[in-house]
């Protein structure tokens, strides 16, 4: 496991230390839950970018995003993201 070390502004420390206490969680374990978090947040926006964007076919945008294609379609609904383009219809069928 690799090690960060990162210095904060006060008041994200402020947050943070609040954070430990609602959630009972020591400072690493604390730390590495909201940095997966974020992380996974990001993975999905960007996927939702670059399927909106017709960079990627859905089916790769929803690996992208490390969700099925089921949870997926559910978040690009969410985000009013249409999928479904000509150029790249028939290799979503096929990934399928």
């Amino acid at each position: 496991m690799g090690t960060i070390s990162t210095r904060v502004p006060d008041d994200l420390e402020g947050e943070l230390e609040a954070y430990l206490e609602e959630e009972r969680l020591d400072r690493s374990t604390a730390v590495r839950k909201l940095l997966s978090e974020g992380l996974e947040e990001w993975r999905r926006e960007q996927a939702l970018k670059r399927l909106a964007a017709d960079e990627v076919t859905f089916t790769k945008a929803a690996q992208l995003a490390k969700m099925s294609v089921w949870e997926f379609a559910q978040l690009a609904k969410e985000h009013d993201i249409t999928w479904i383009s000509g150029d790249h219809l028939e290799d979503d069928l096929e990934e399928l």
